[in-house]
């Protein structure tokens, strides 16, 4: 007969329900909250047929993940059961019980095993129907948990690039939170999607000119937004040591990144970069 295999904390929550409840087995127990989901659906149902709460805001369709989502897309948690797990270590940082719609758009807290400080632009909620023991015993649960915030910076620093003028501040420092993060992560950053970020001894590619940039170092020291750089820019091909240093400013850096025509050519190894303290 099949089996399936729960977390211990899952199956704590189930003994309880059938010792309050006096089922005669856990497939009872099972078997009545699956009753309850139907009924609870169906109630949830308004006069045109359509569920209630496909009505609350949801995450984009067109994410890689369907039980893994950055907390701050965070709408509605399967039976109100949340995970929060740390990007960078992997390390599961706390469950939660809450009431949908989930509304946890601030967030922070410490990875208690790699000292990381987390926000909800980082933080990883798992929902219940993710299978997070398979992931673990085919090692693949780090590279979901990082393709996930990948796609989420992505995806929001490409929808900020159509918002009103009075908000730009407020994206360019989204993108110093990102960047610090992807310093901090030091994470291998994939070719195929526009940086979130800008490091000295790493080489960019200006998708909109053509150009490439070559980041030498930091110029200033700002500990809330993006330096300015001492940099080299010259055509694909030409040869580096031609081109002339100058100064790129903190703006022009985050106008690339937030116009997502800035894409990765060549990066300092993430085992000798010396990823700055965050604020």
């Amino acid at each position: 007969m099949a089996t399936i295999r729960v977390r211990d904390w899952t199956k704590k929550r189930i003994d309880g329900i059938l010792e309050a409840e006096s089922h005669s087995s856990h497939d009872s127990v099972i078997k009545s909250l699956l009753k309850d989901r139907e009924l609870a659906q169906f109630a949830g149902q308004g006069v045109d047929g359509r569920d209630a709460a496909e009505e609350s805001p949801r995450p984009p369709a067109d994410r890689p993940f369907d039980d893994l989502t950055v907390l701050d897309e965070m709408r509605h948690a399967d039976n109100g059961i949340l995970f929060l797990w740390c990007p960078n270590c992997g390390n599961e940082l706390a469950h939660l019980t809450l009431e949908n719609p989930v509304d946890l758009s601030i967030l922070e807290m410490e990875c208690q095993r790699c000292l990381t400080h987390l926000d909800q632009h980082a933080l990883i909620a798992i929902e219940i129907g993710y299978p997070i023991e398979e992931k673990l015993v085919d090692d693949h649960l780090q590279d979901d948990l990082k393709a996930c915030v990948i796609d989420y910076w992505d995806r929001t620093l490409e929808q900020r690039t159509e918002a009103a003028a009075d908000e730009e501040p407020d994206v360019e420092q989204l993108v110093w939170q990102f960047d610090q993060y992807v310093r901090n992560f030091q994470w291998e950053w994939p070719t195929d999607v526009p940086a979130v970020g800008f490091e000295g001894g790493s080489t960019y590619r200006n998708e909109a000119t053509g150009e490439l940039i070559e980041a030498m170092e930091p110029v200033t020291e700002h500990r809330n937004a993006l330096d300015s750089f001492e940099v080299r820019r010259y055509p694909e091909g030409a040869d580096p040591d031609d081109a002339e240093t100058e100064t790129m400013d903190s703006t022009a850096v985050a106008d690339l990144i937030i116009n997502r025509s800035l894409s990765l050519v060549e990066a300092t190894s993430p085992d000798t970069a010396s990823p700055p303290d965050r604020a």
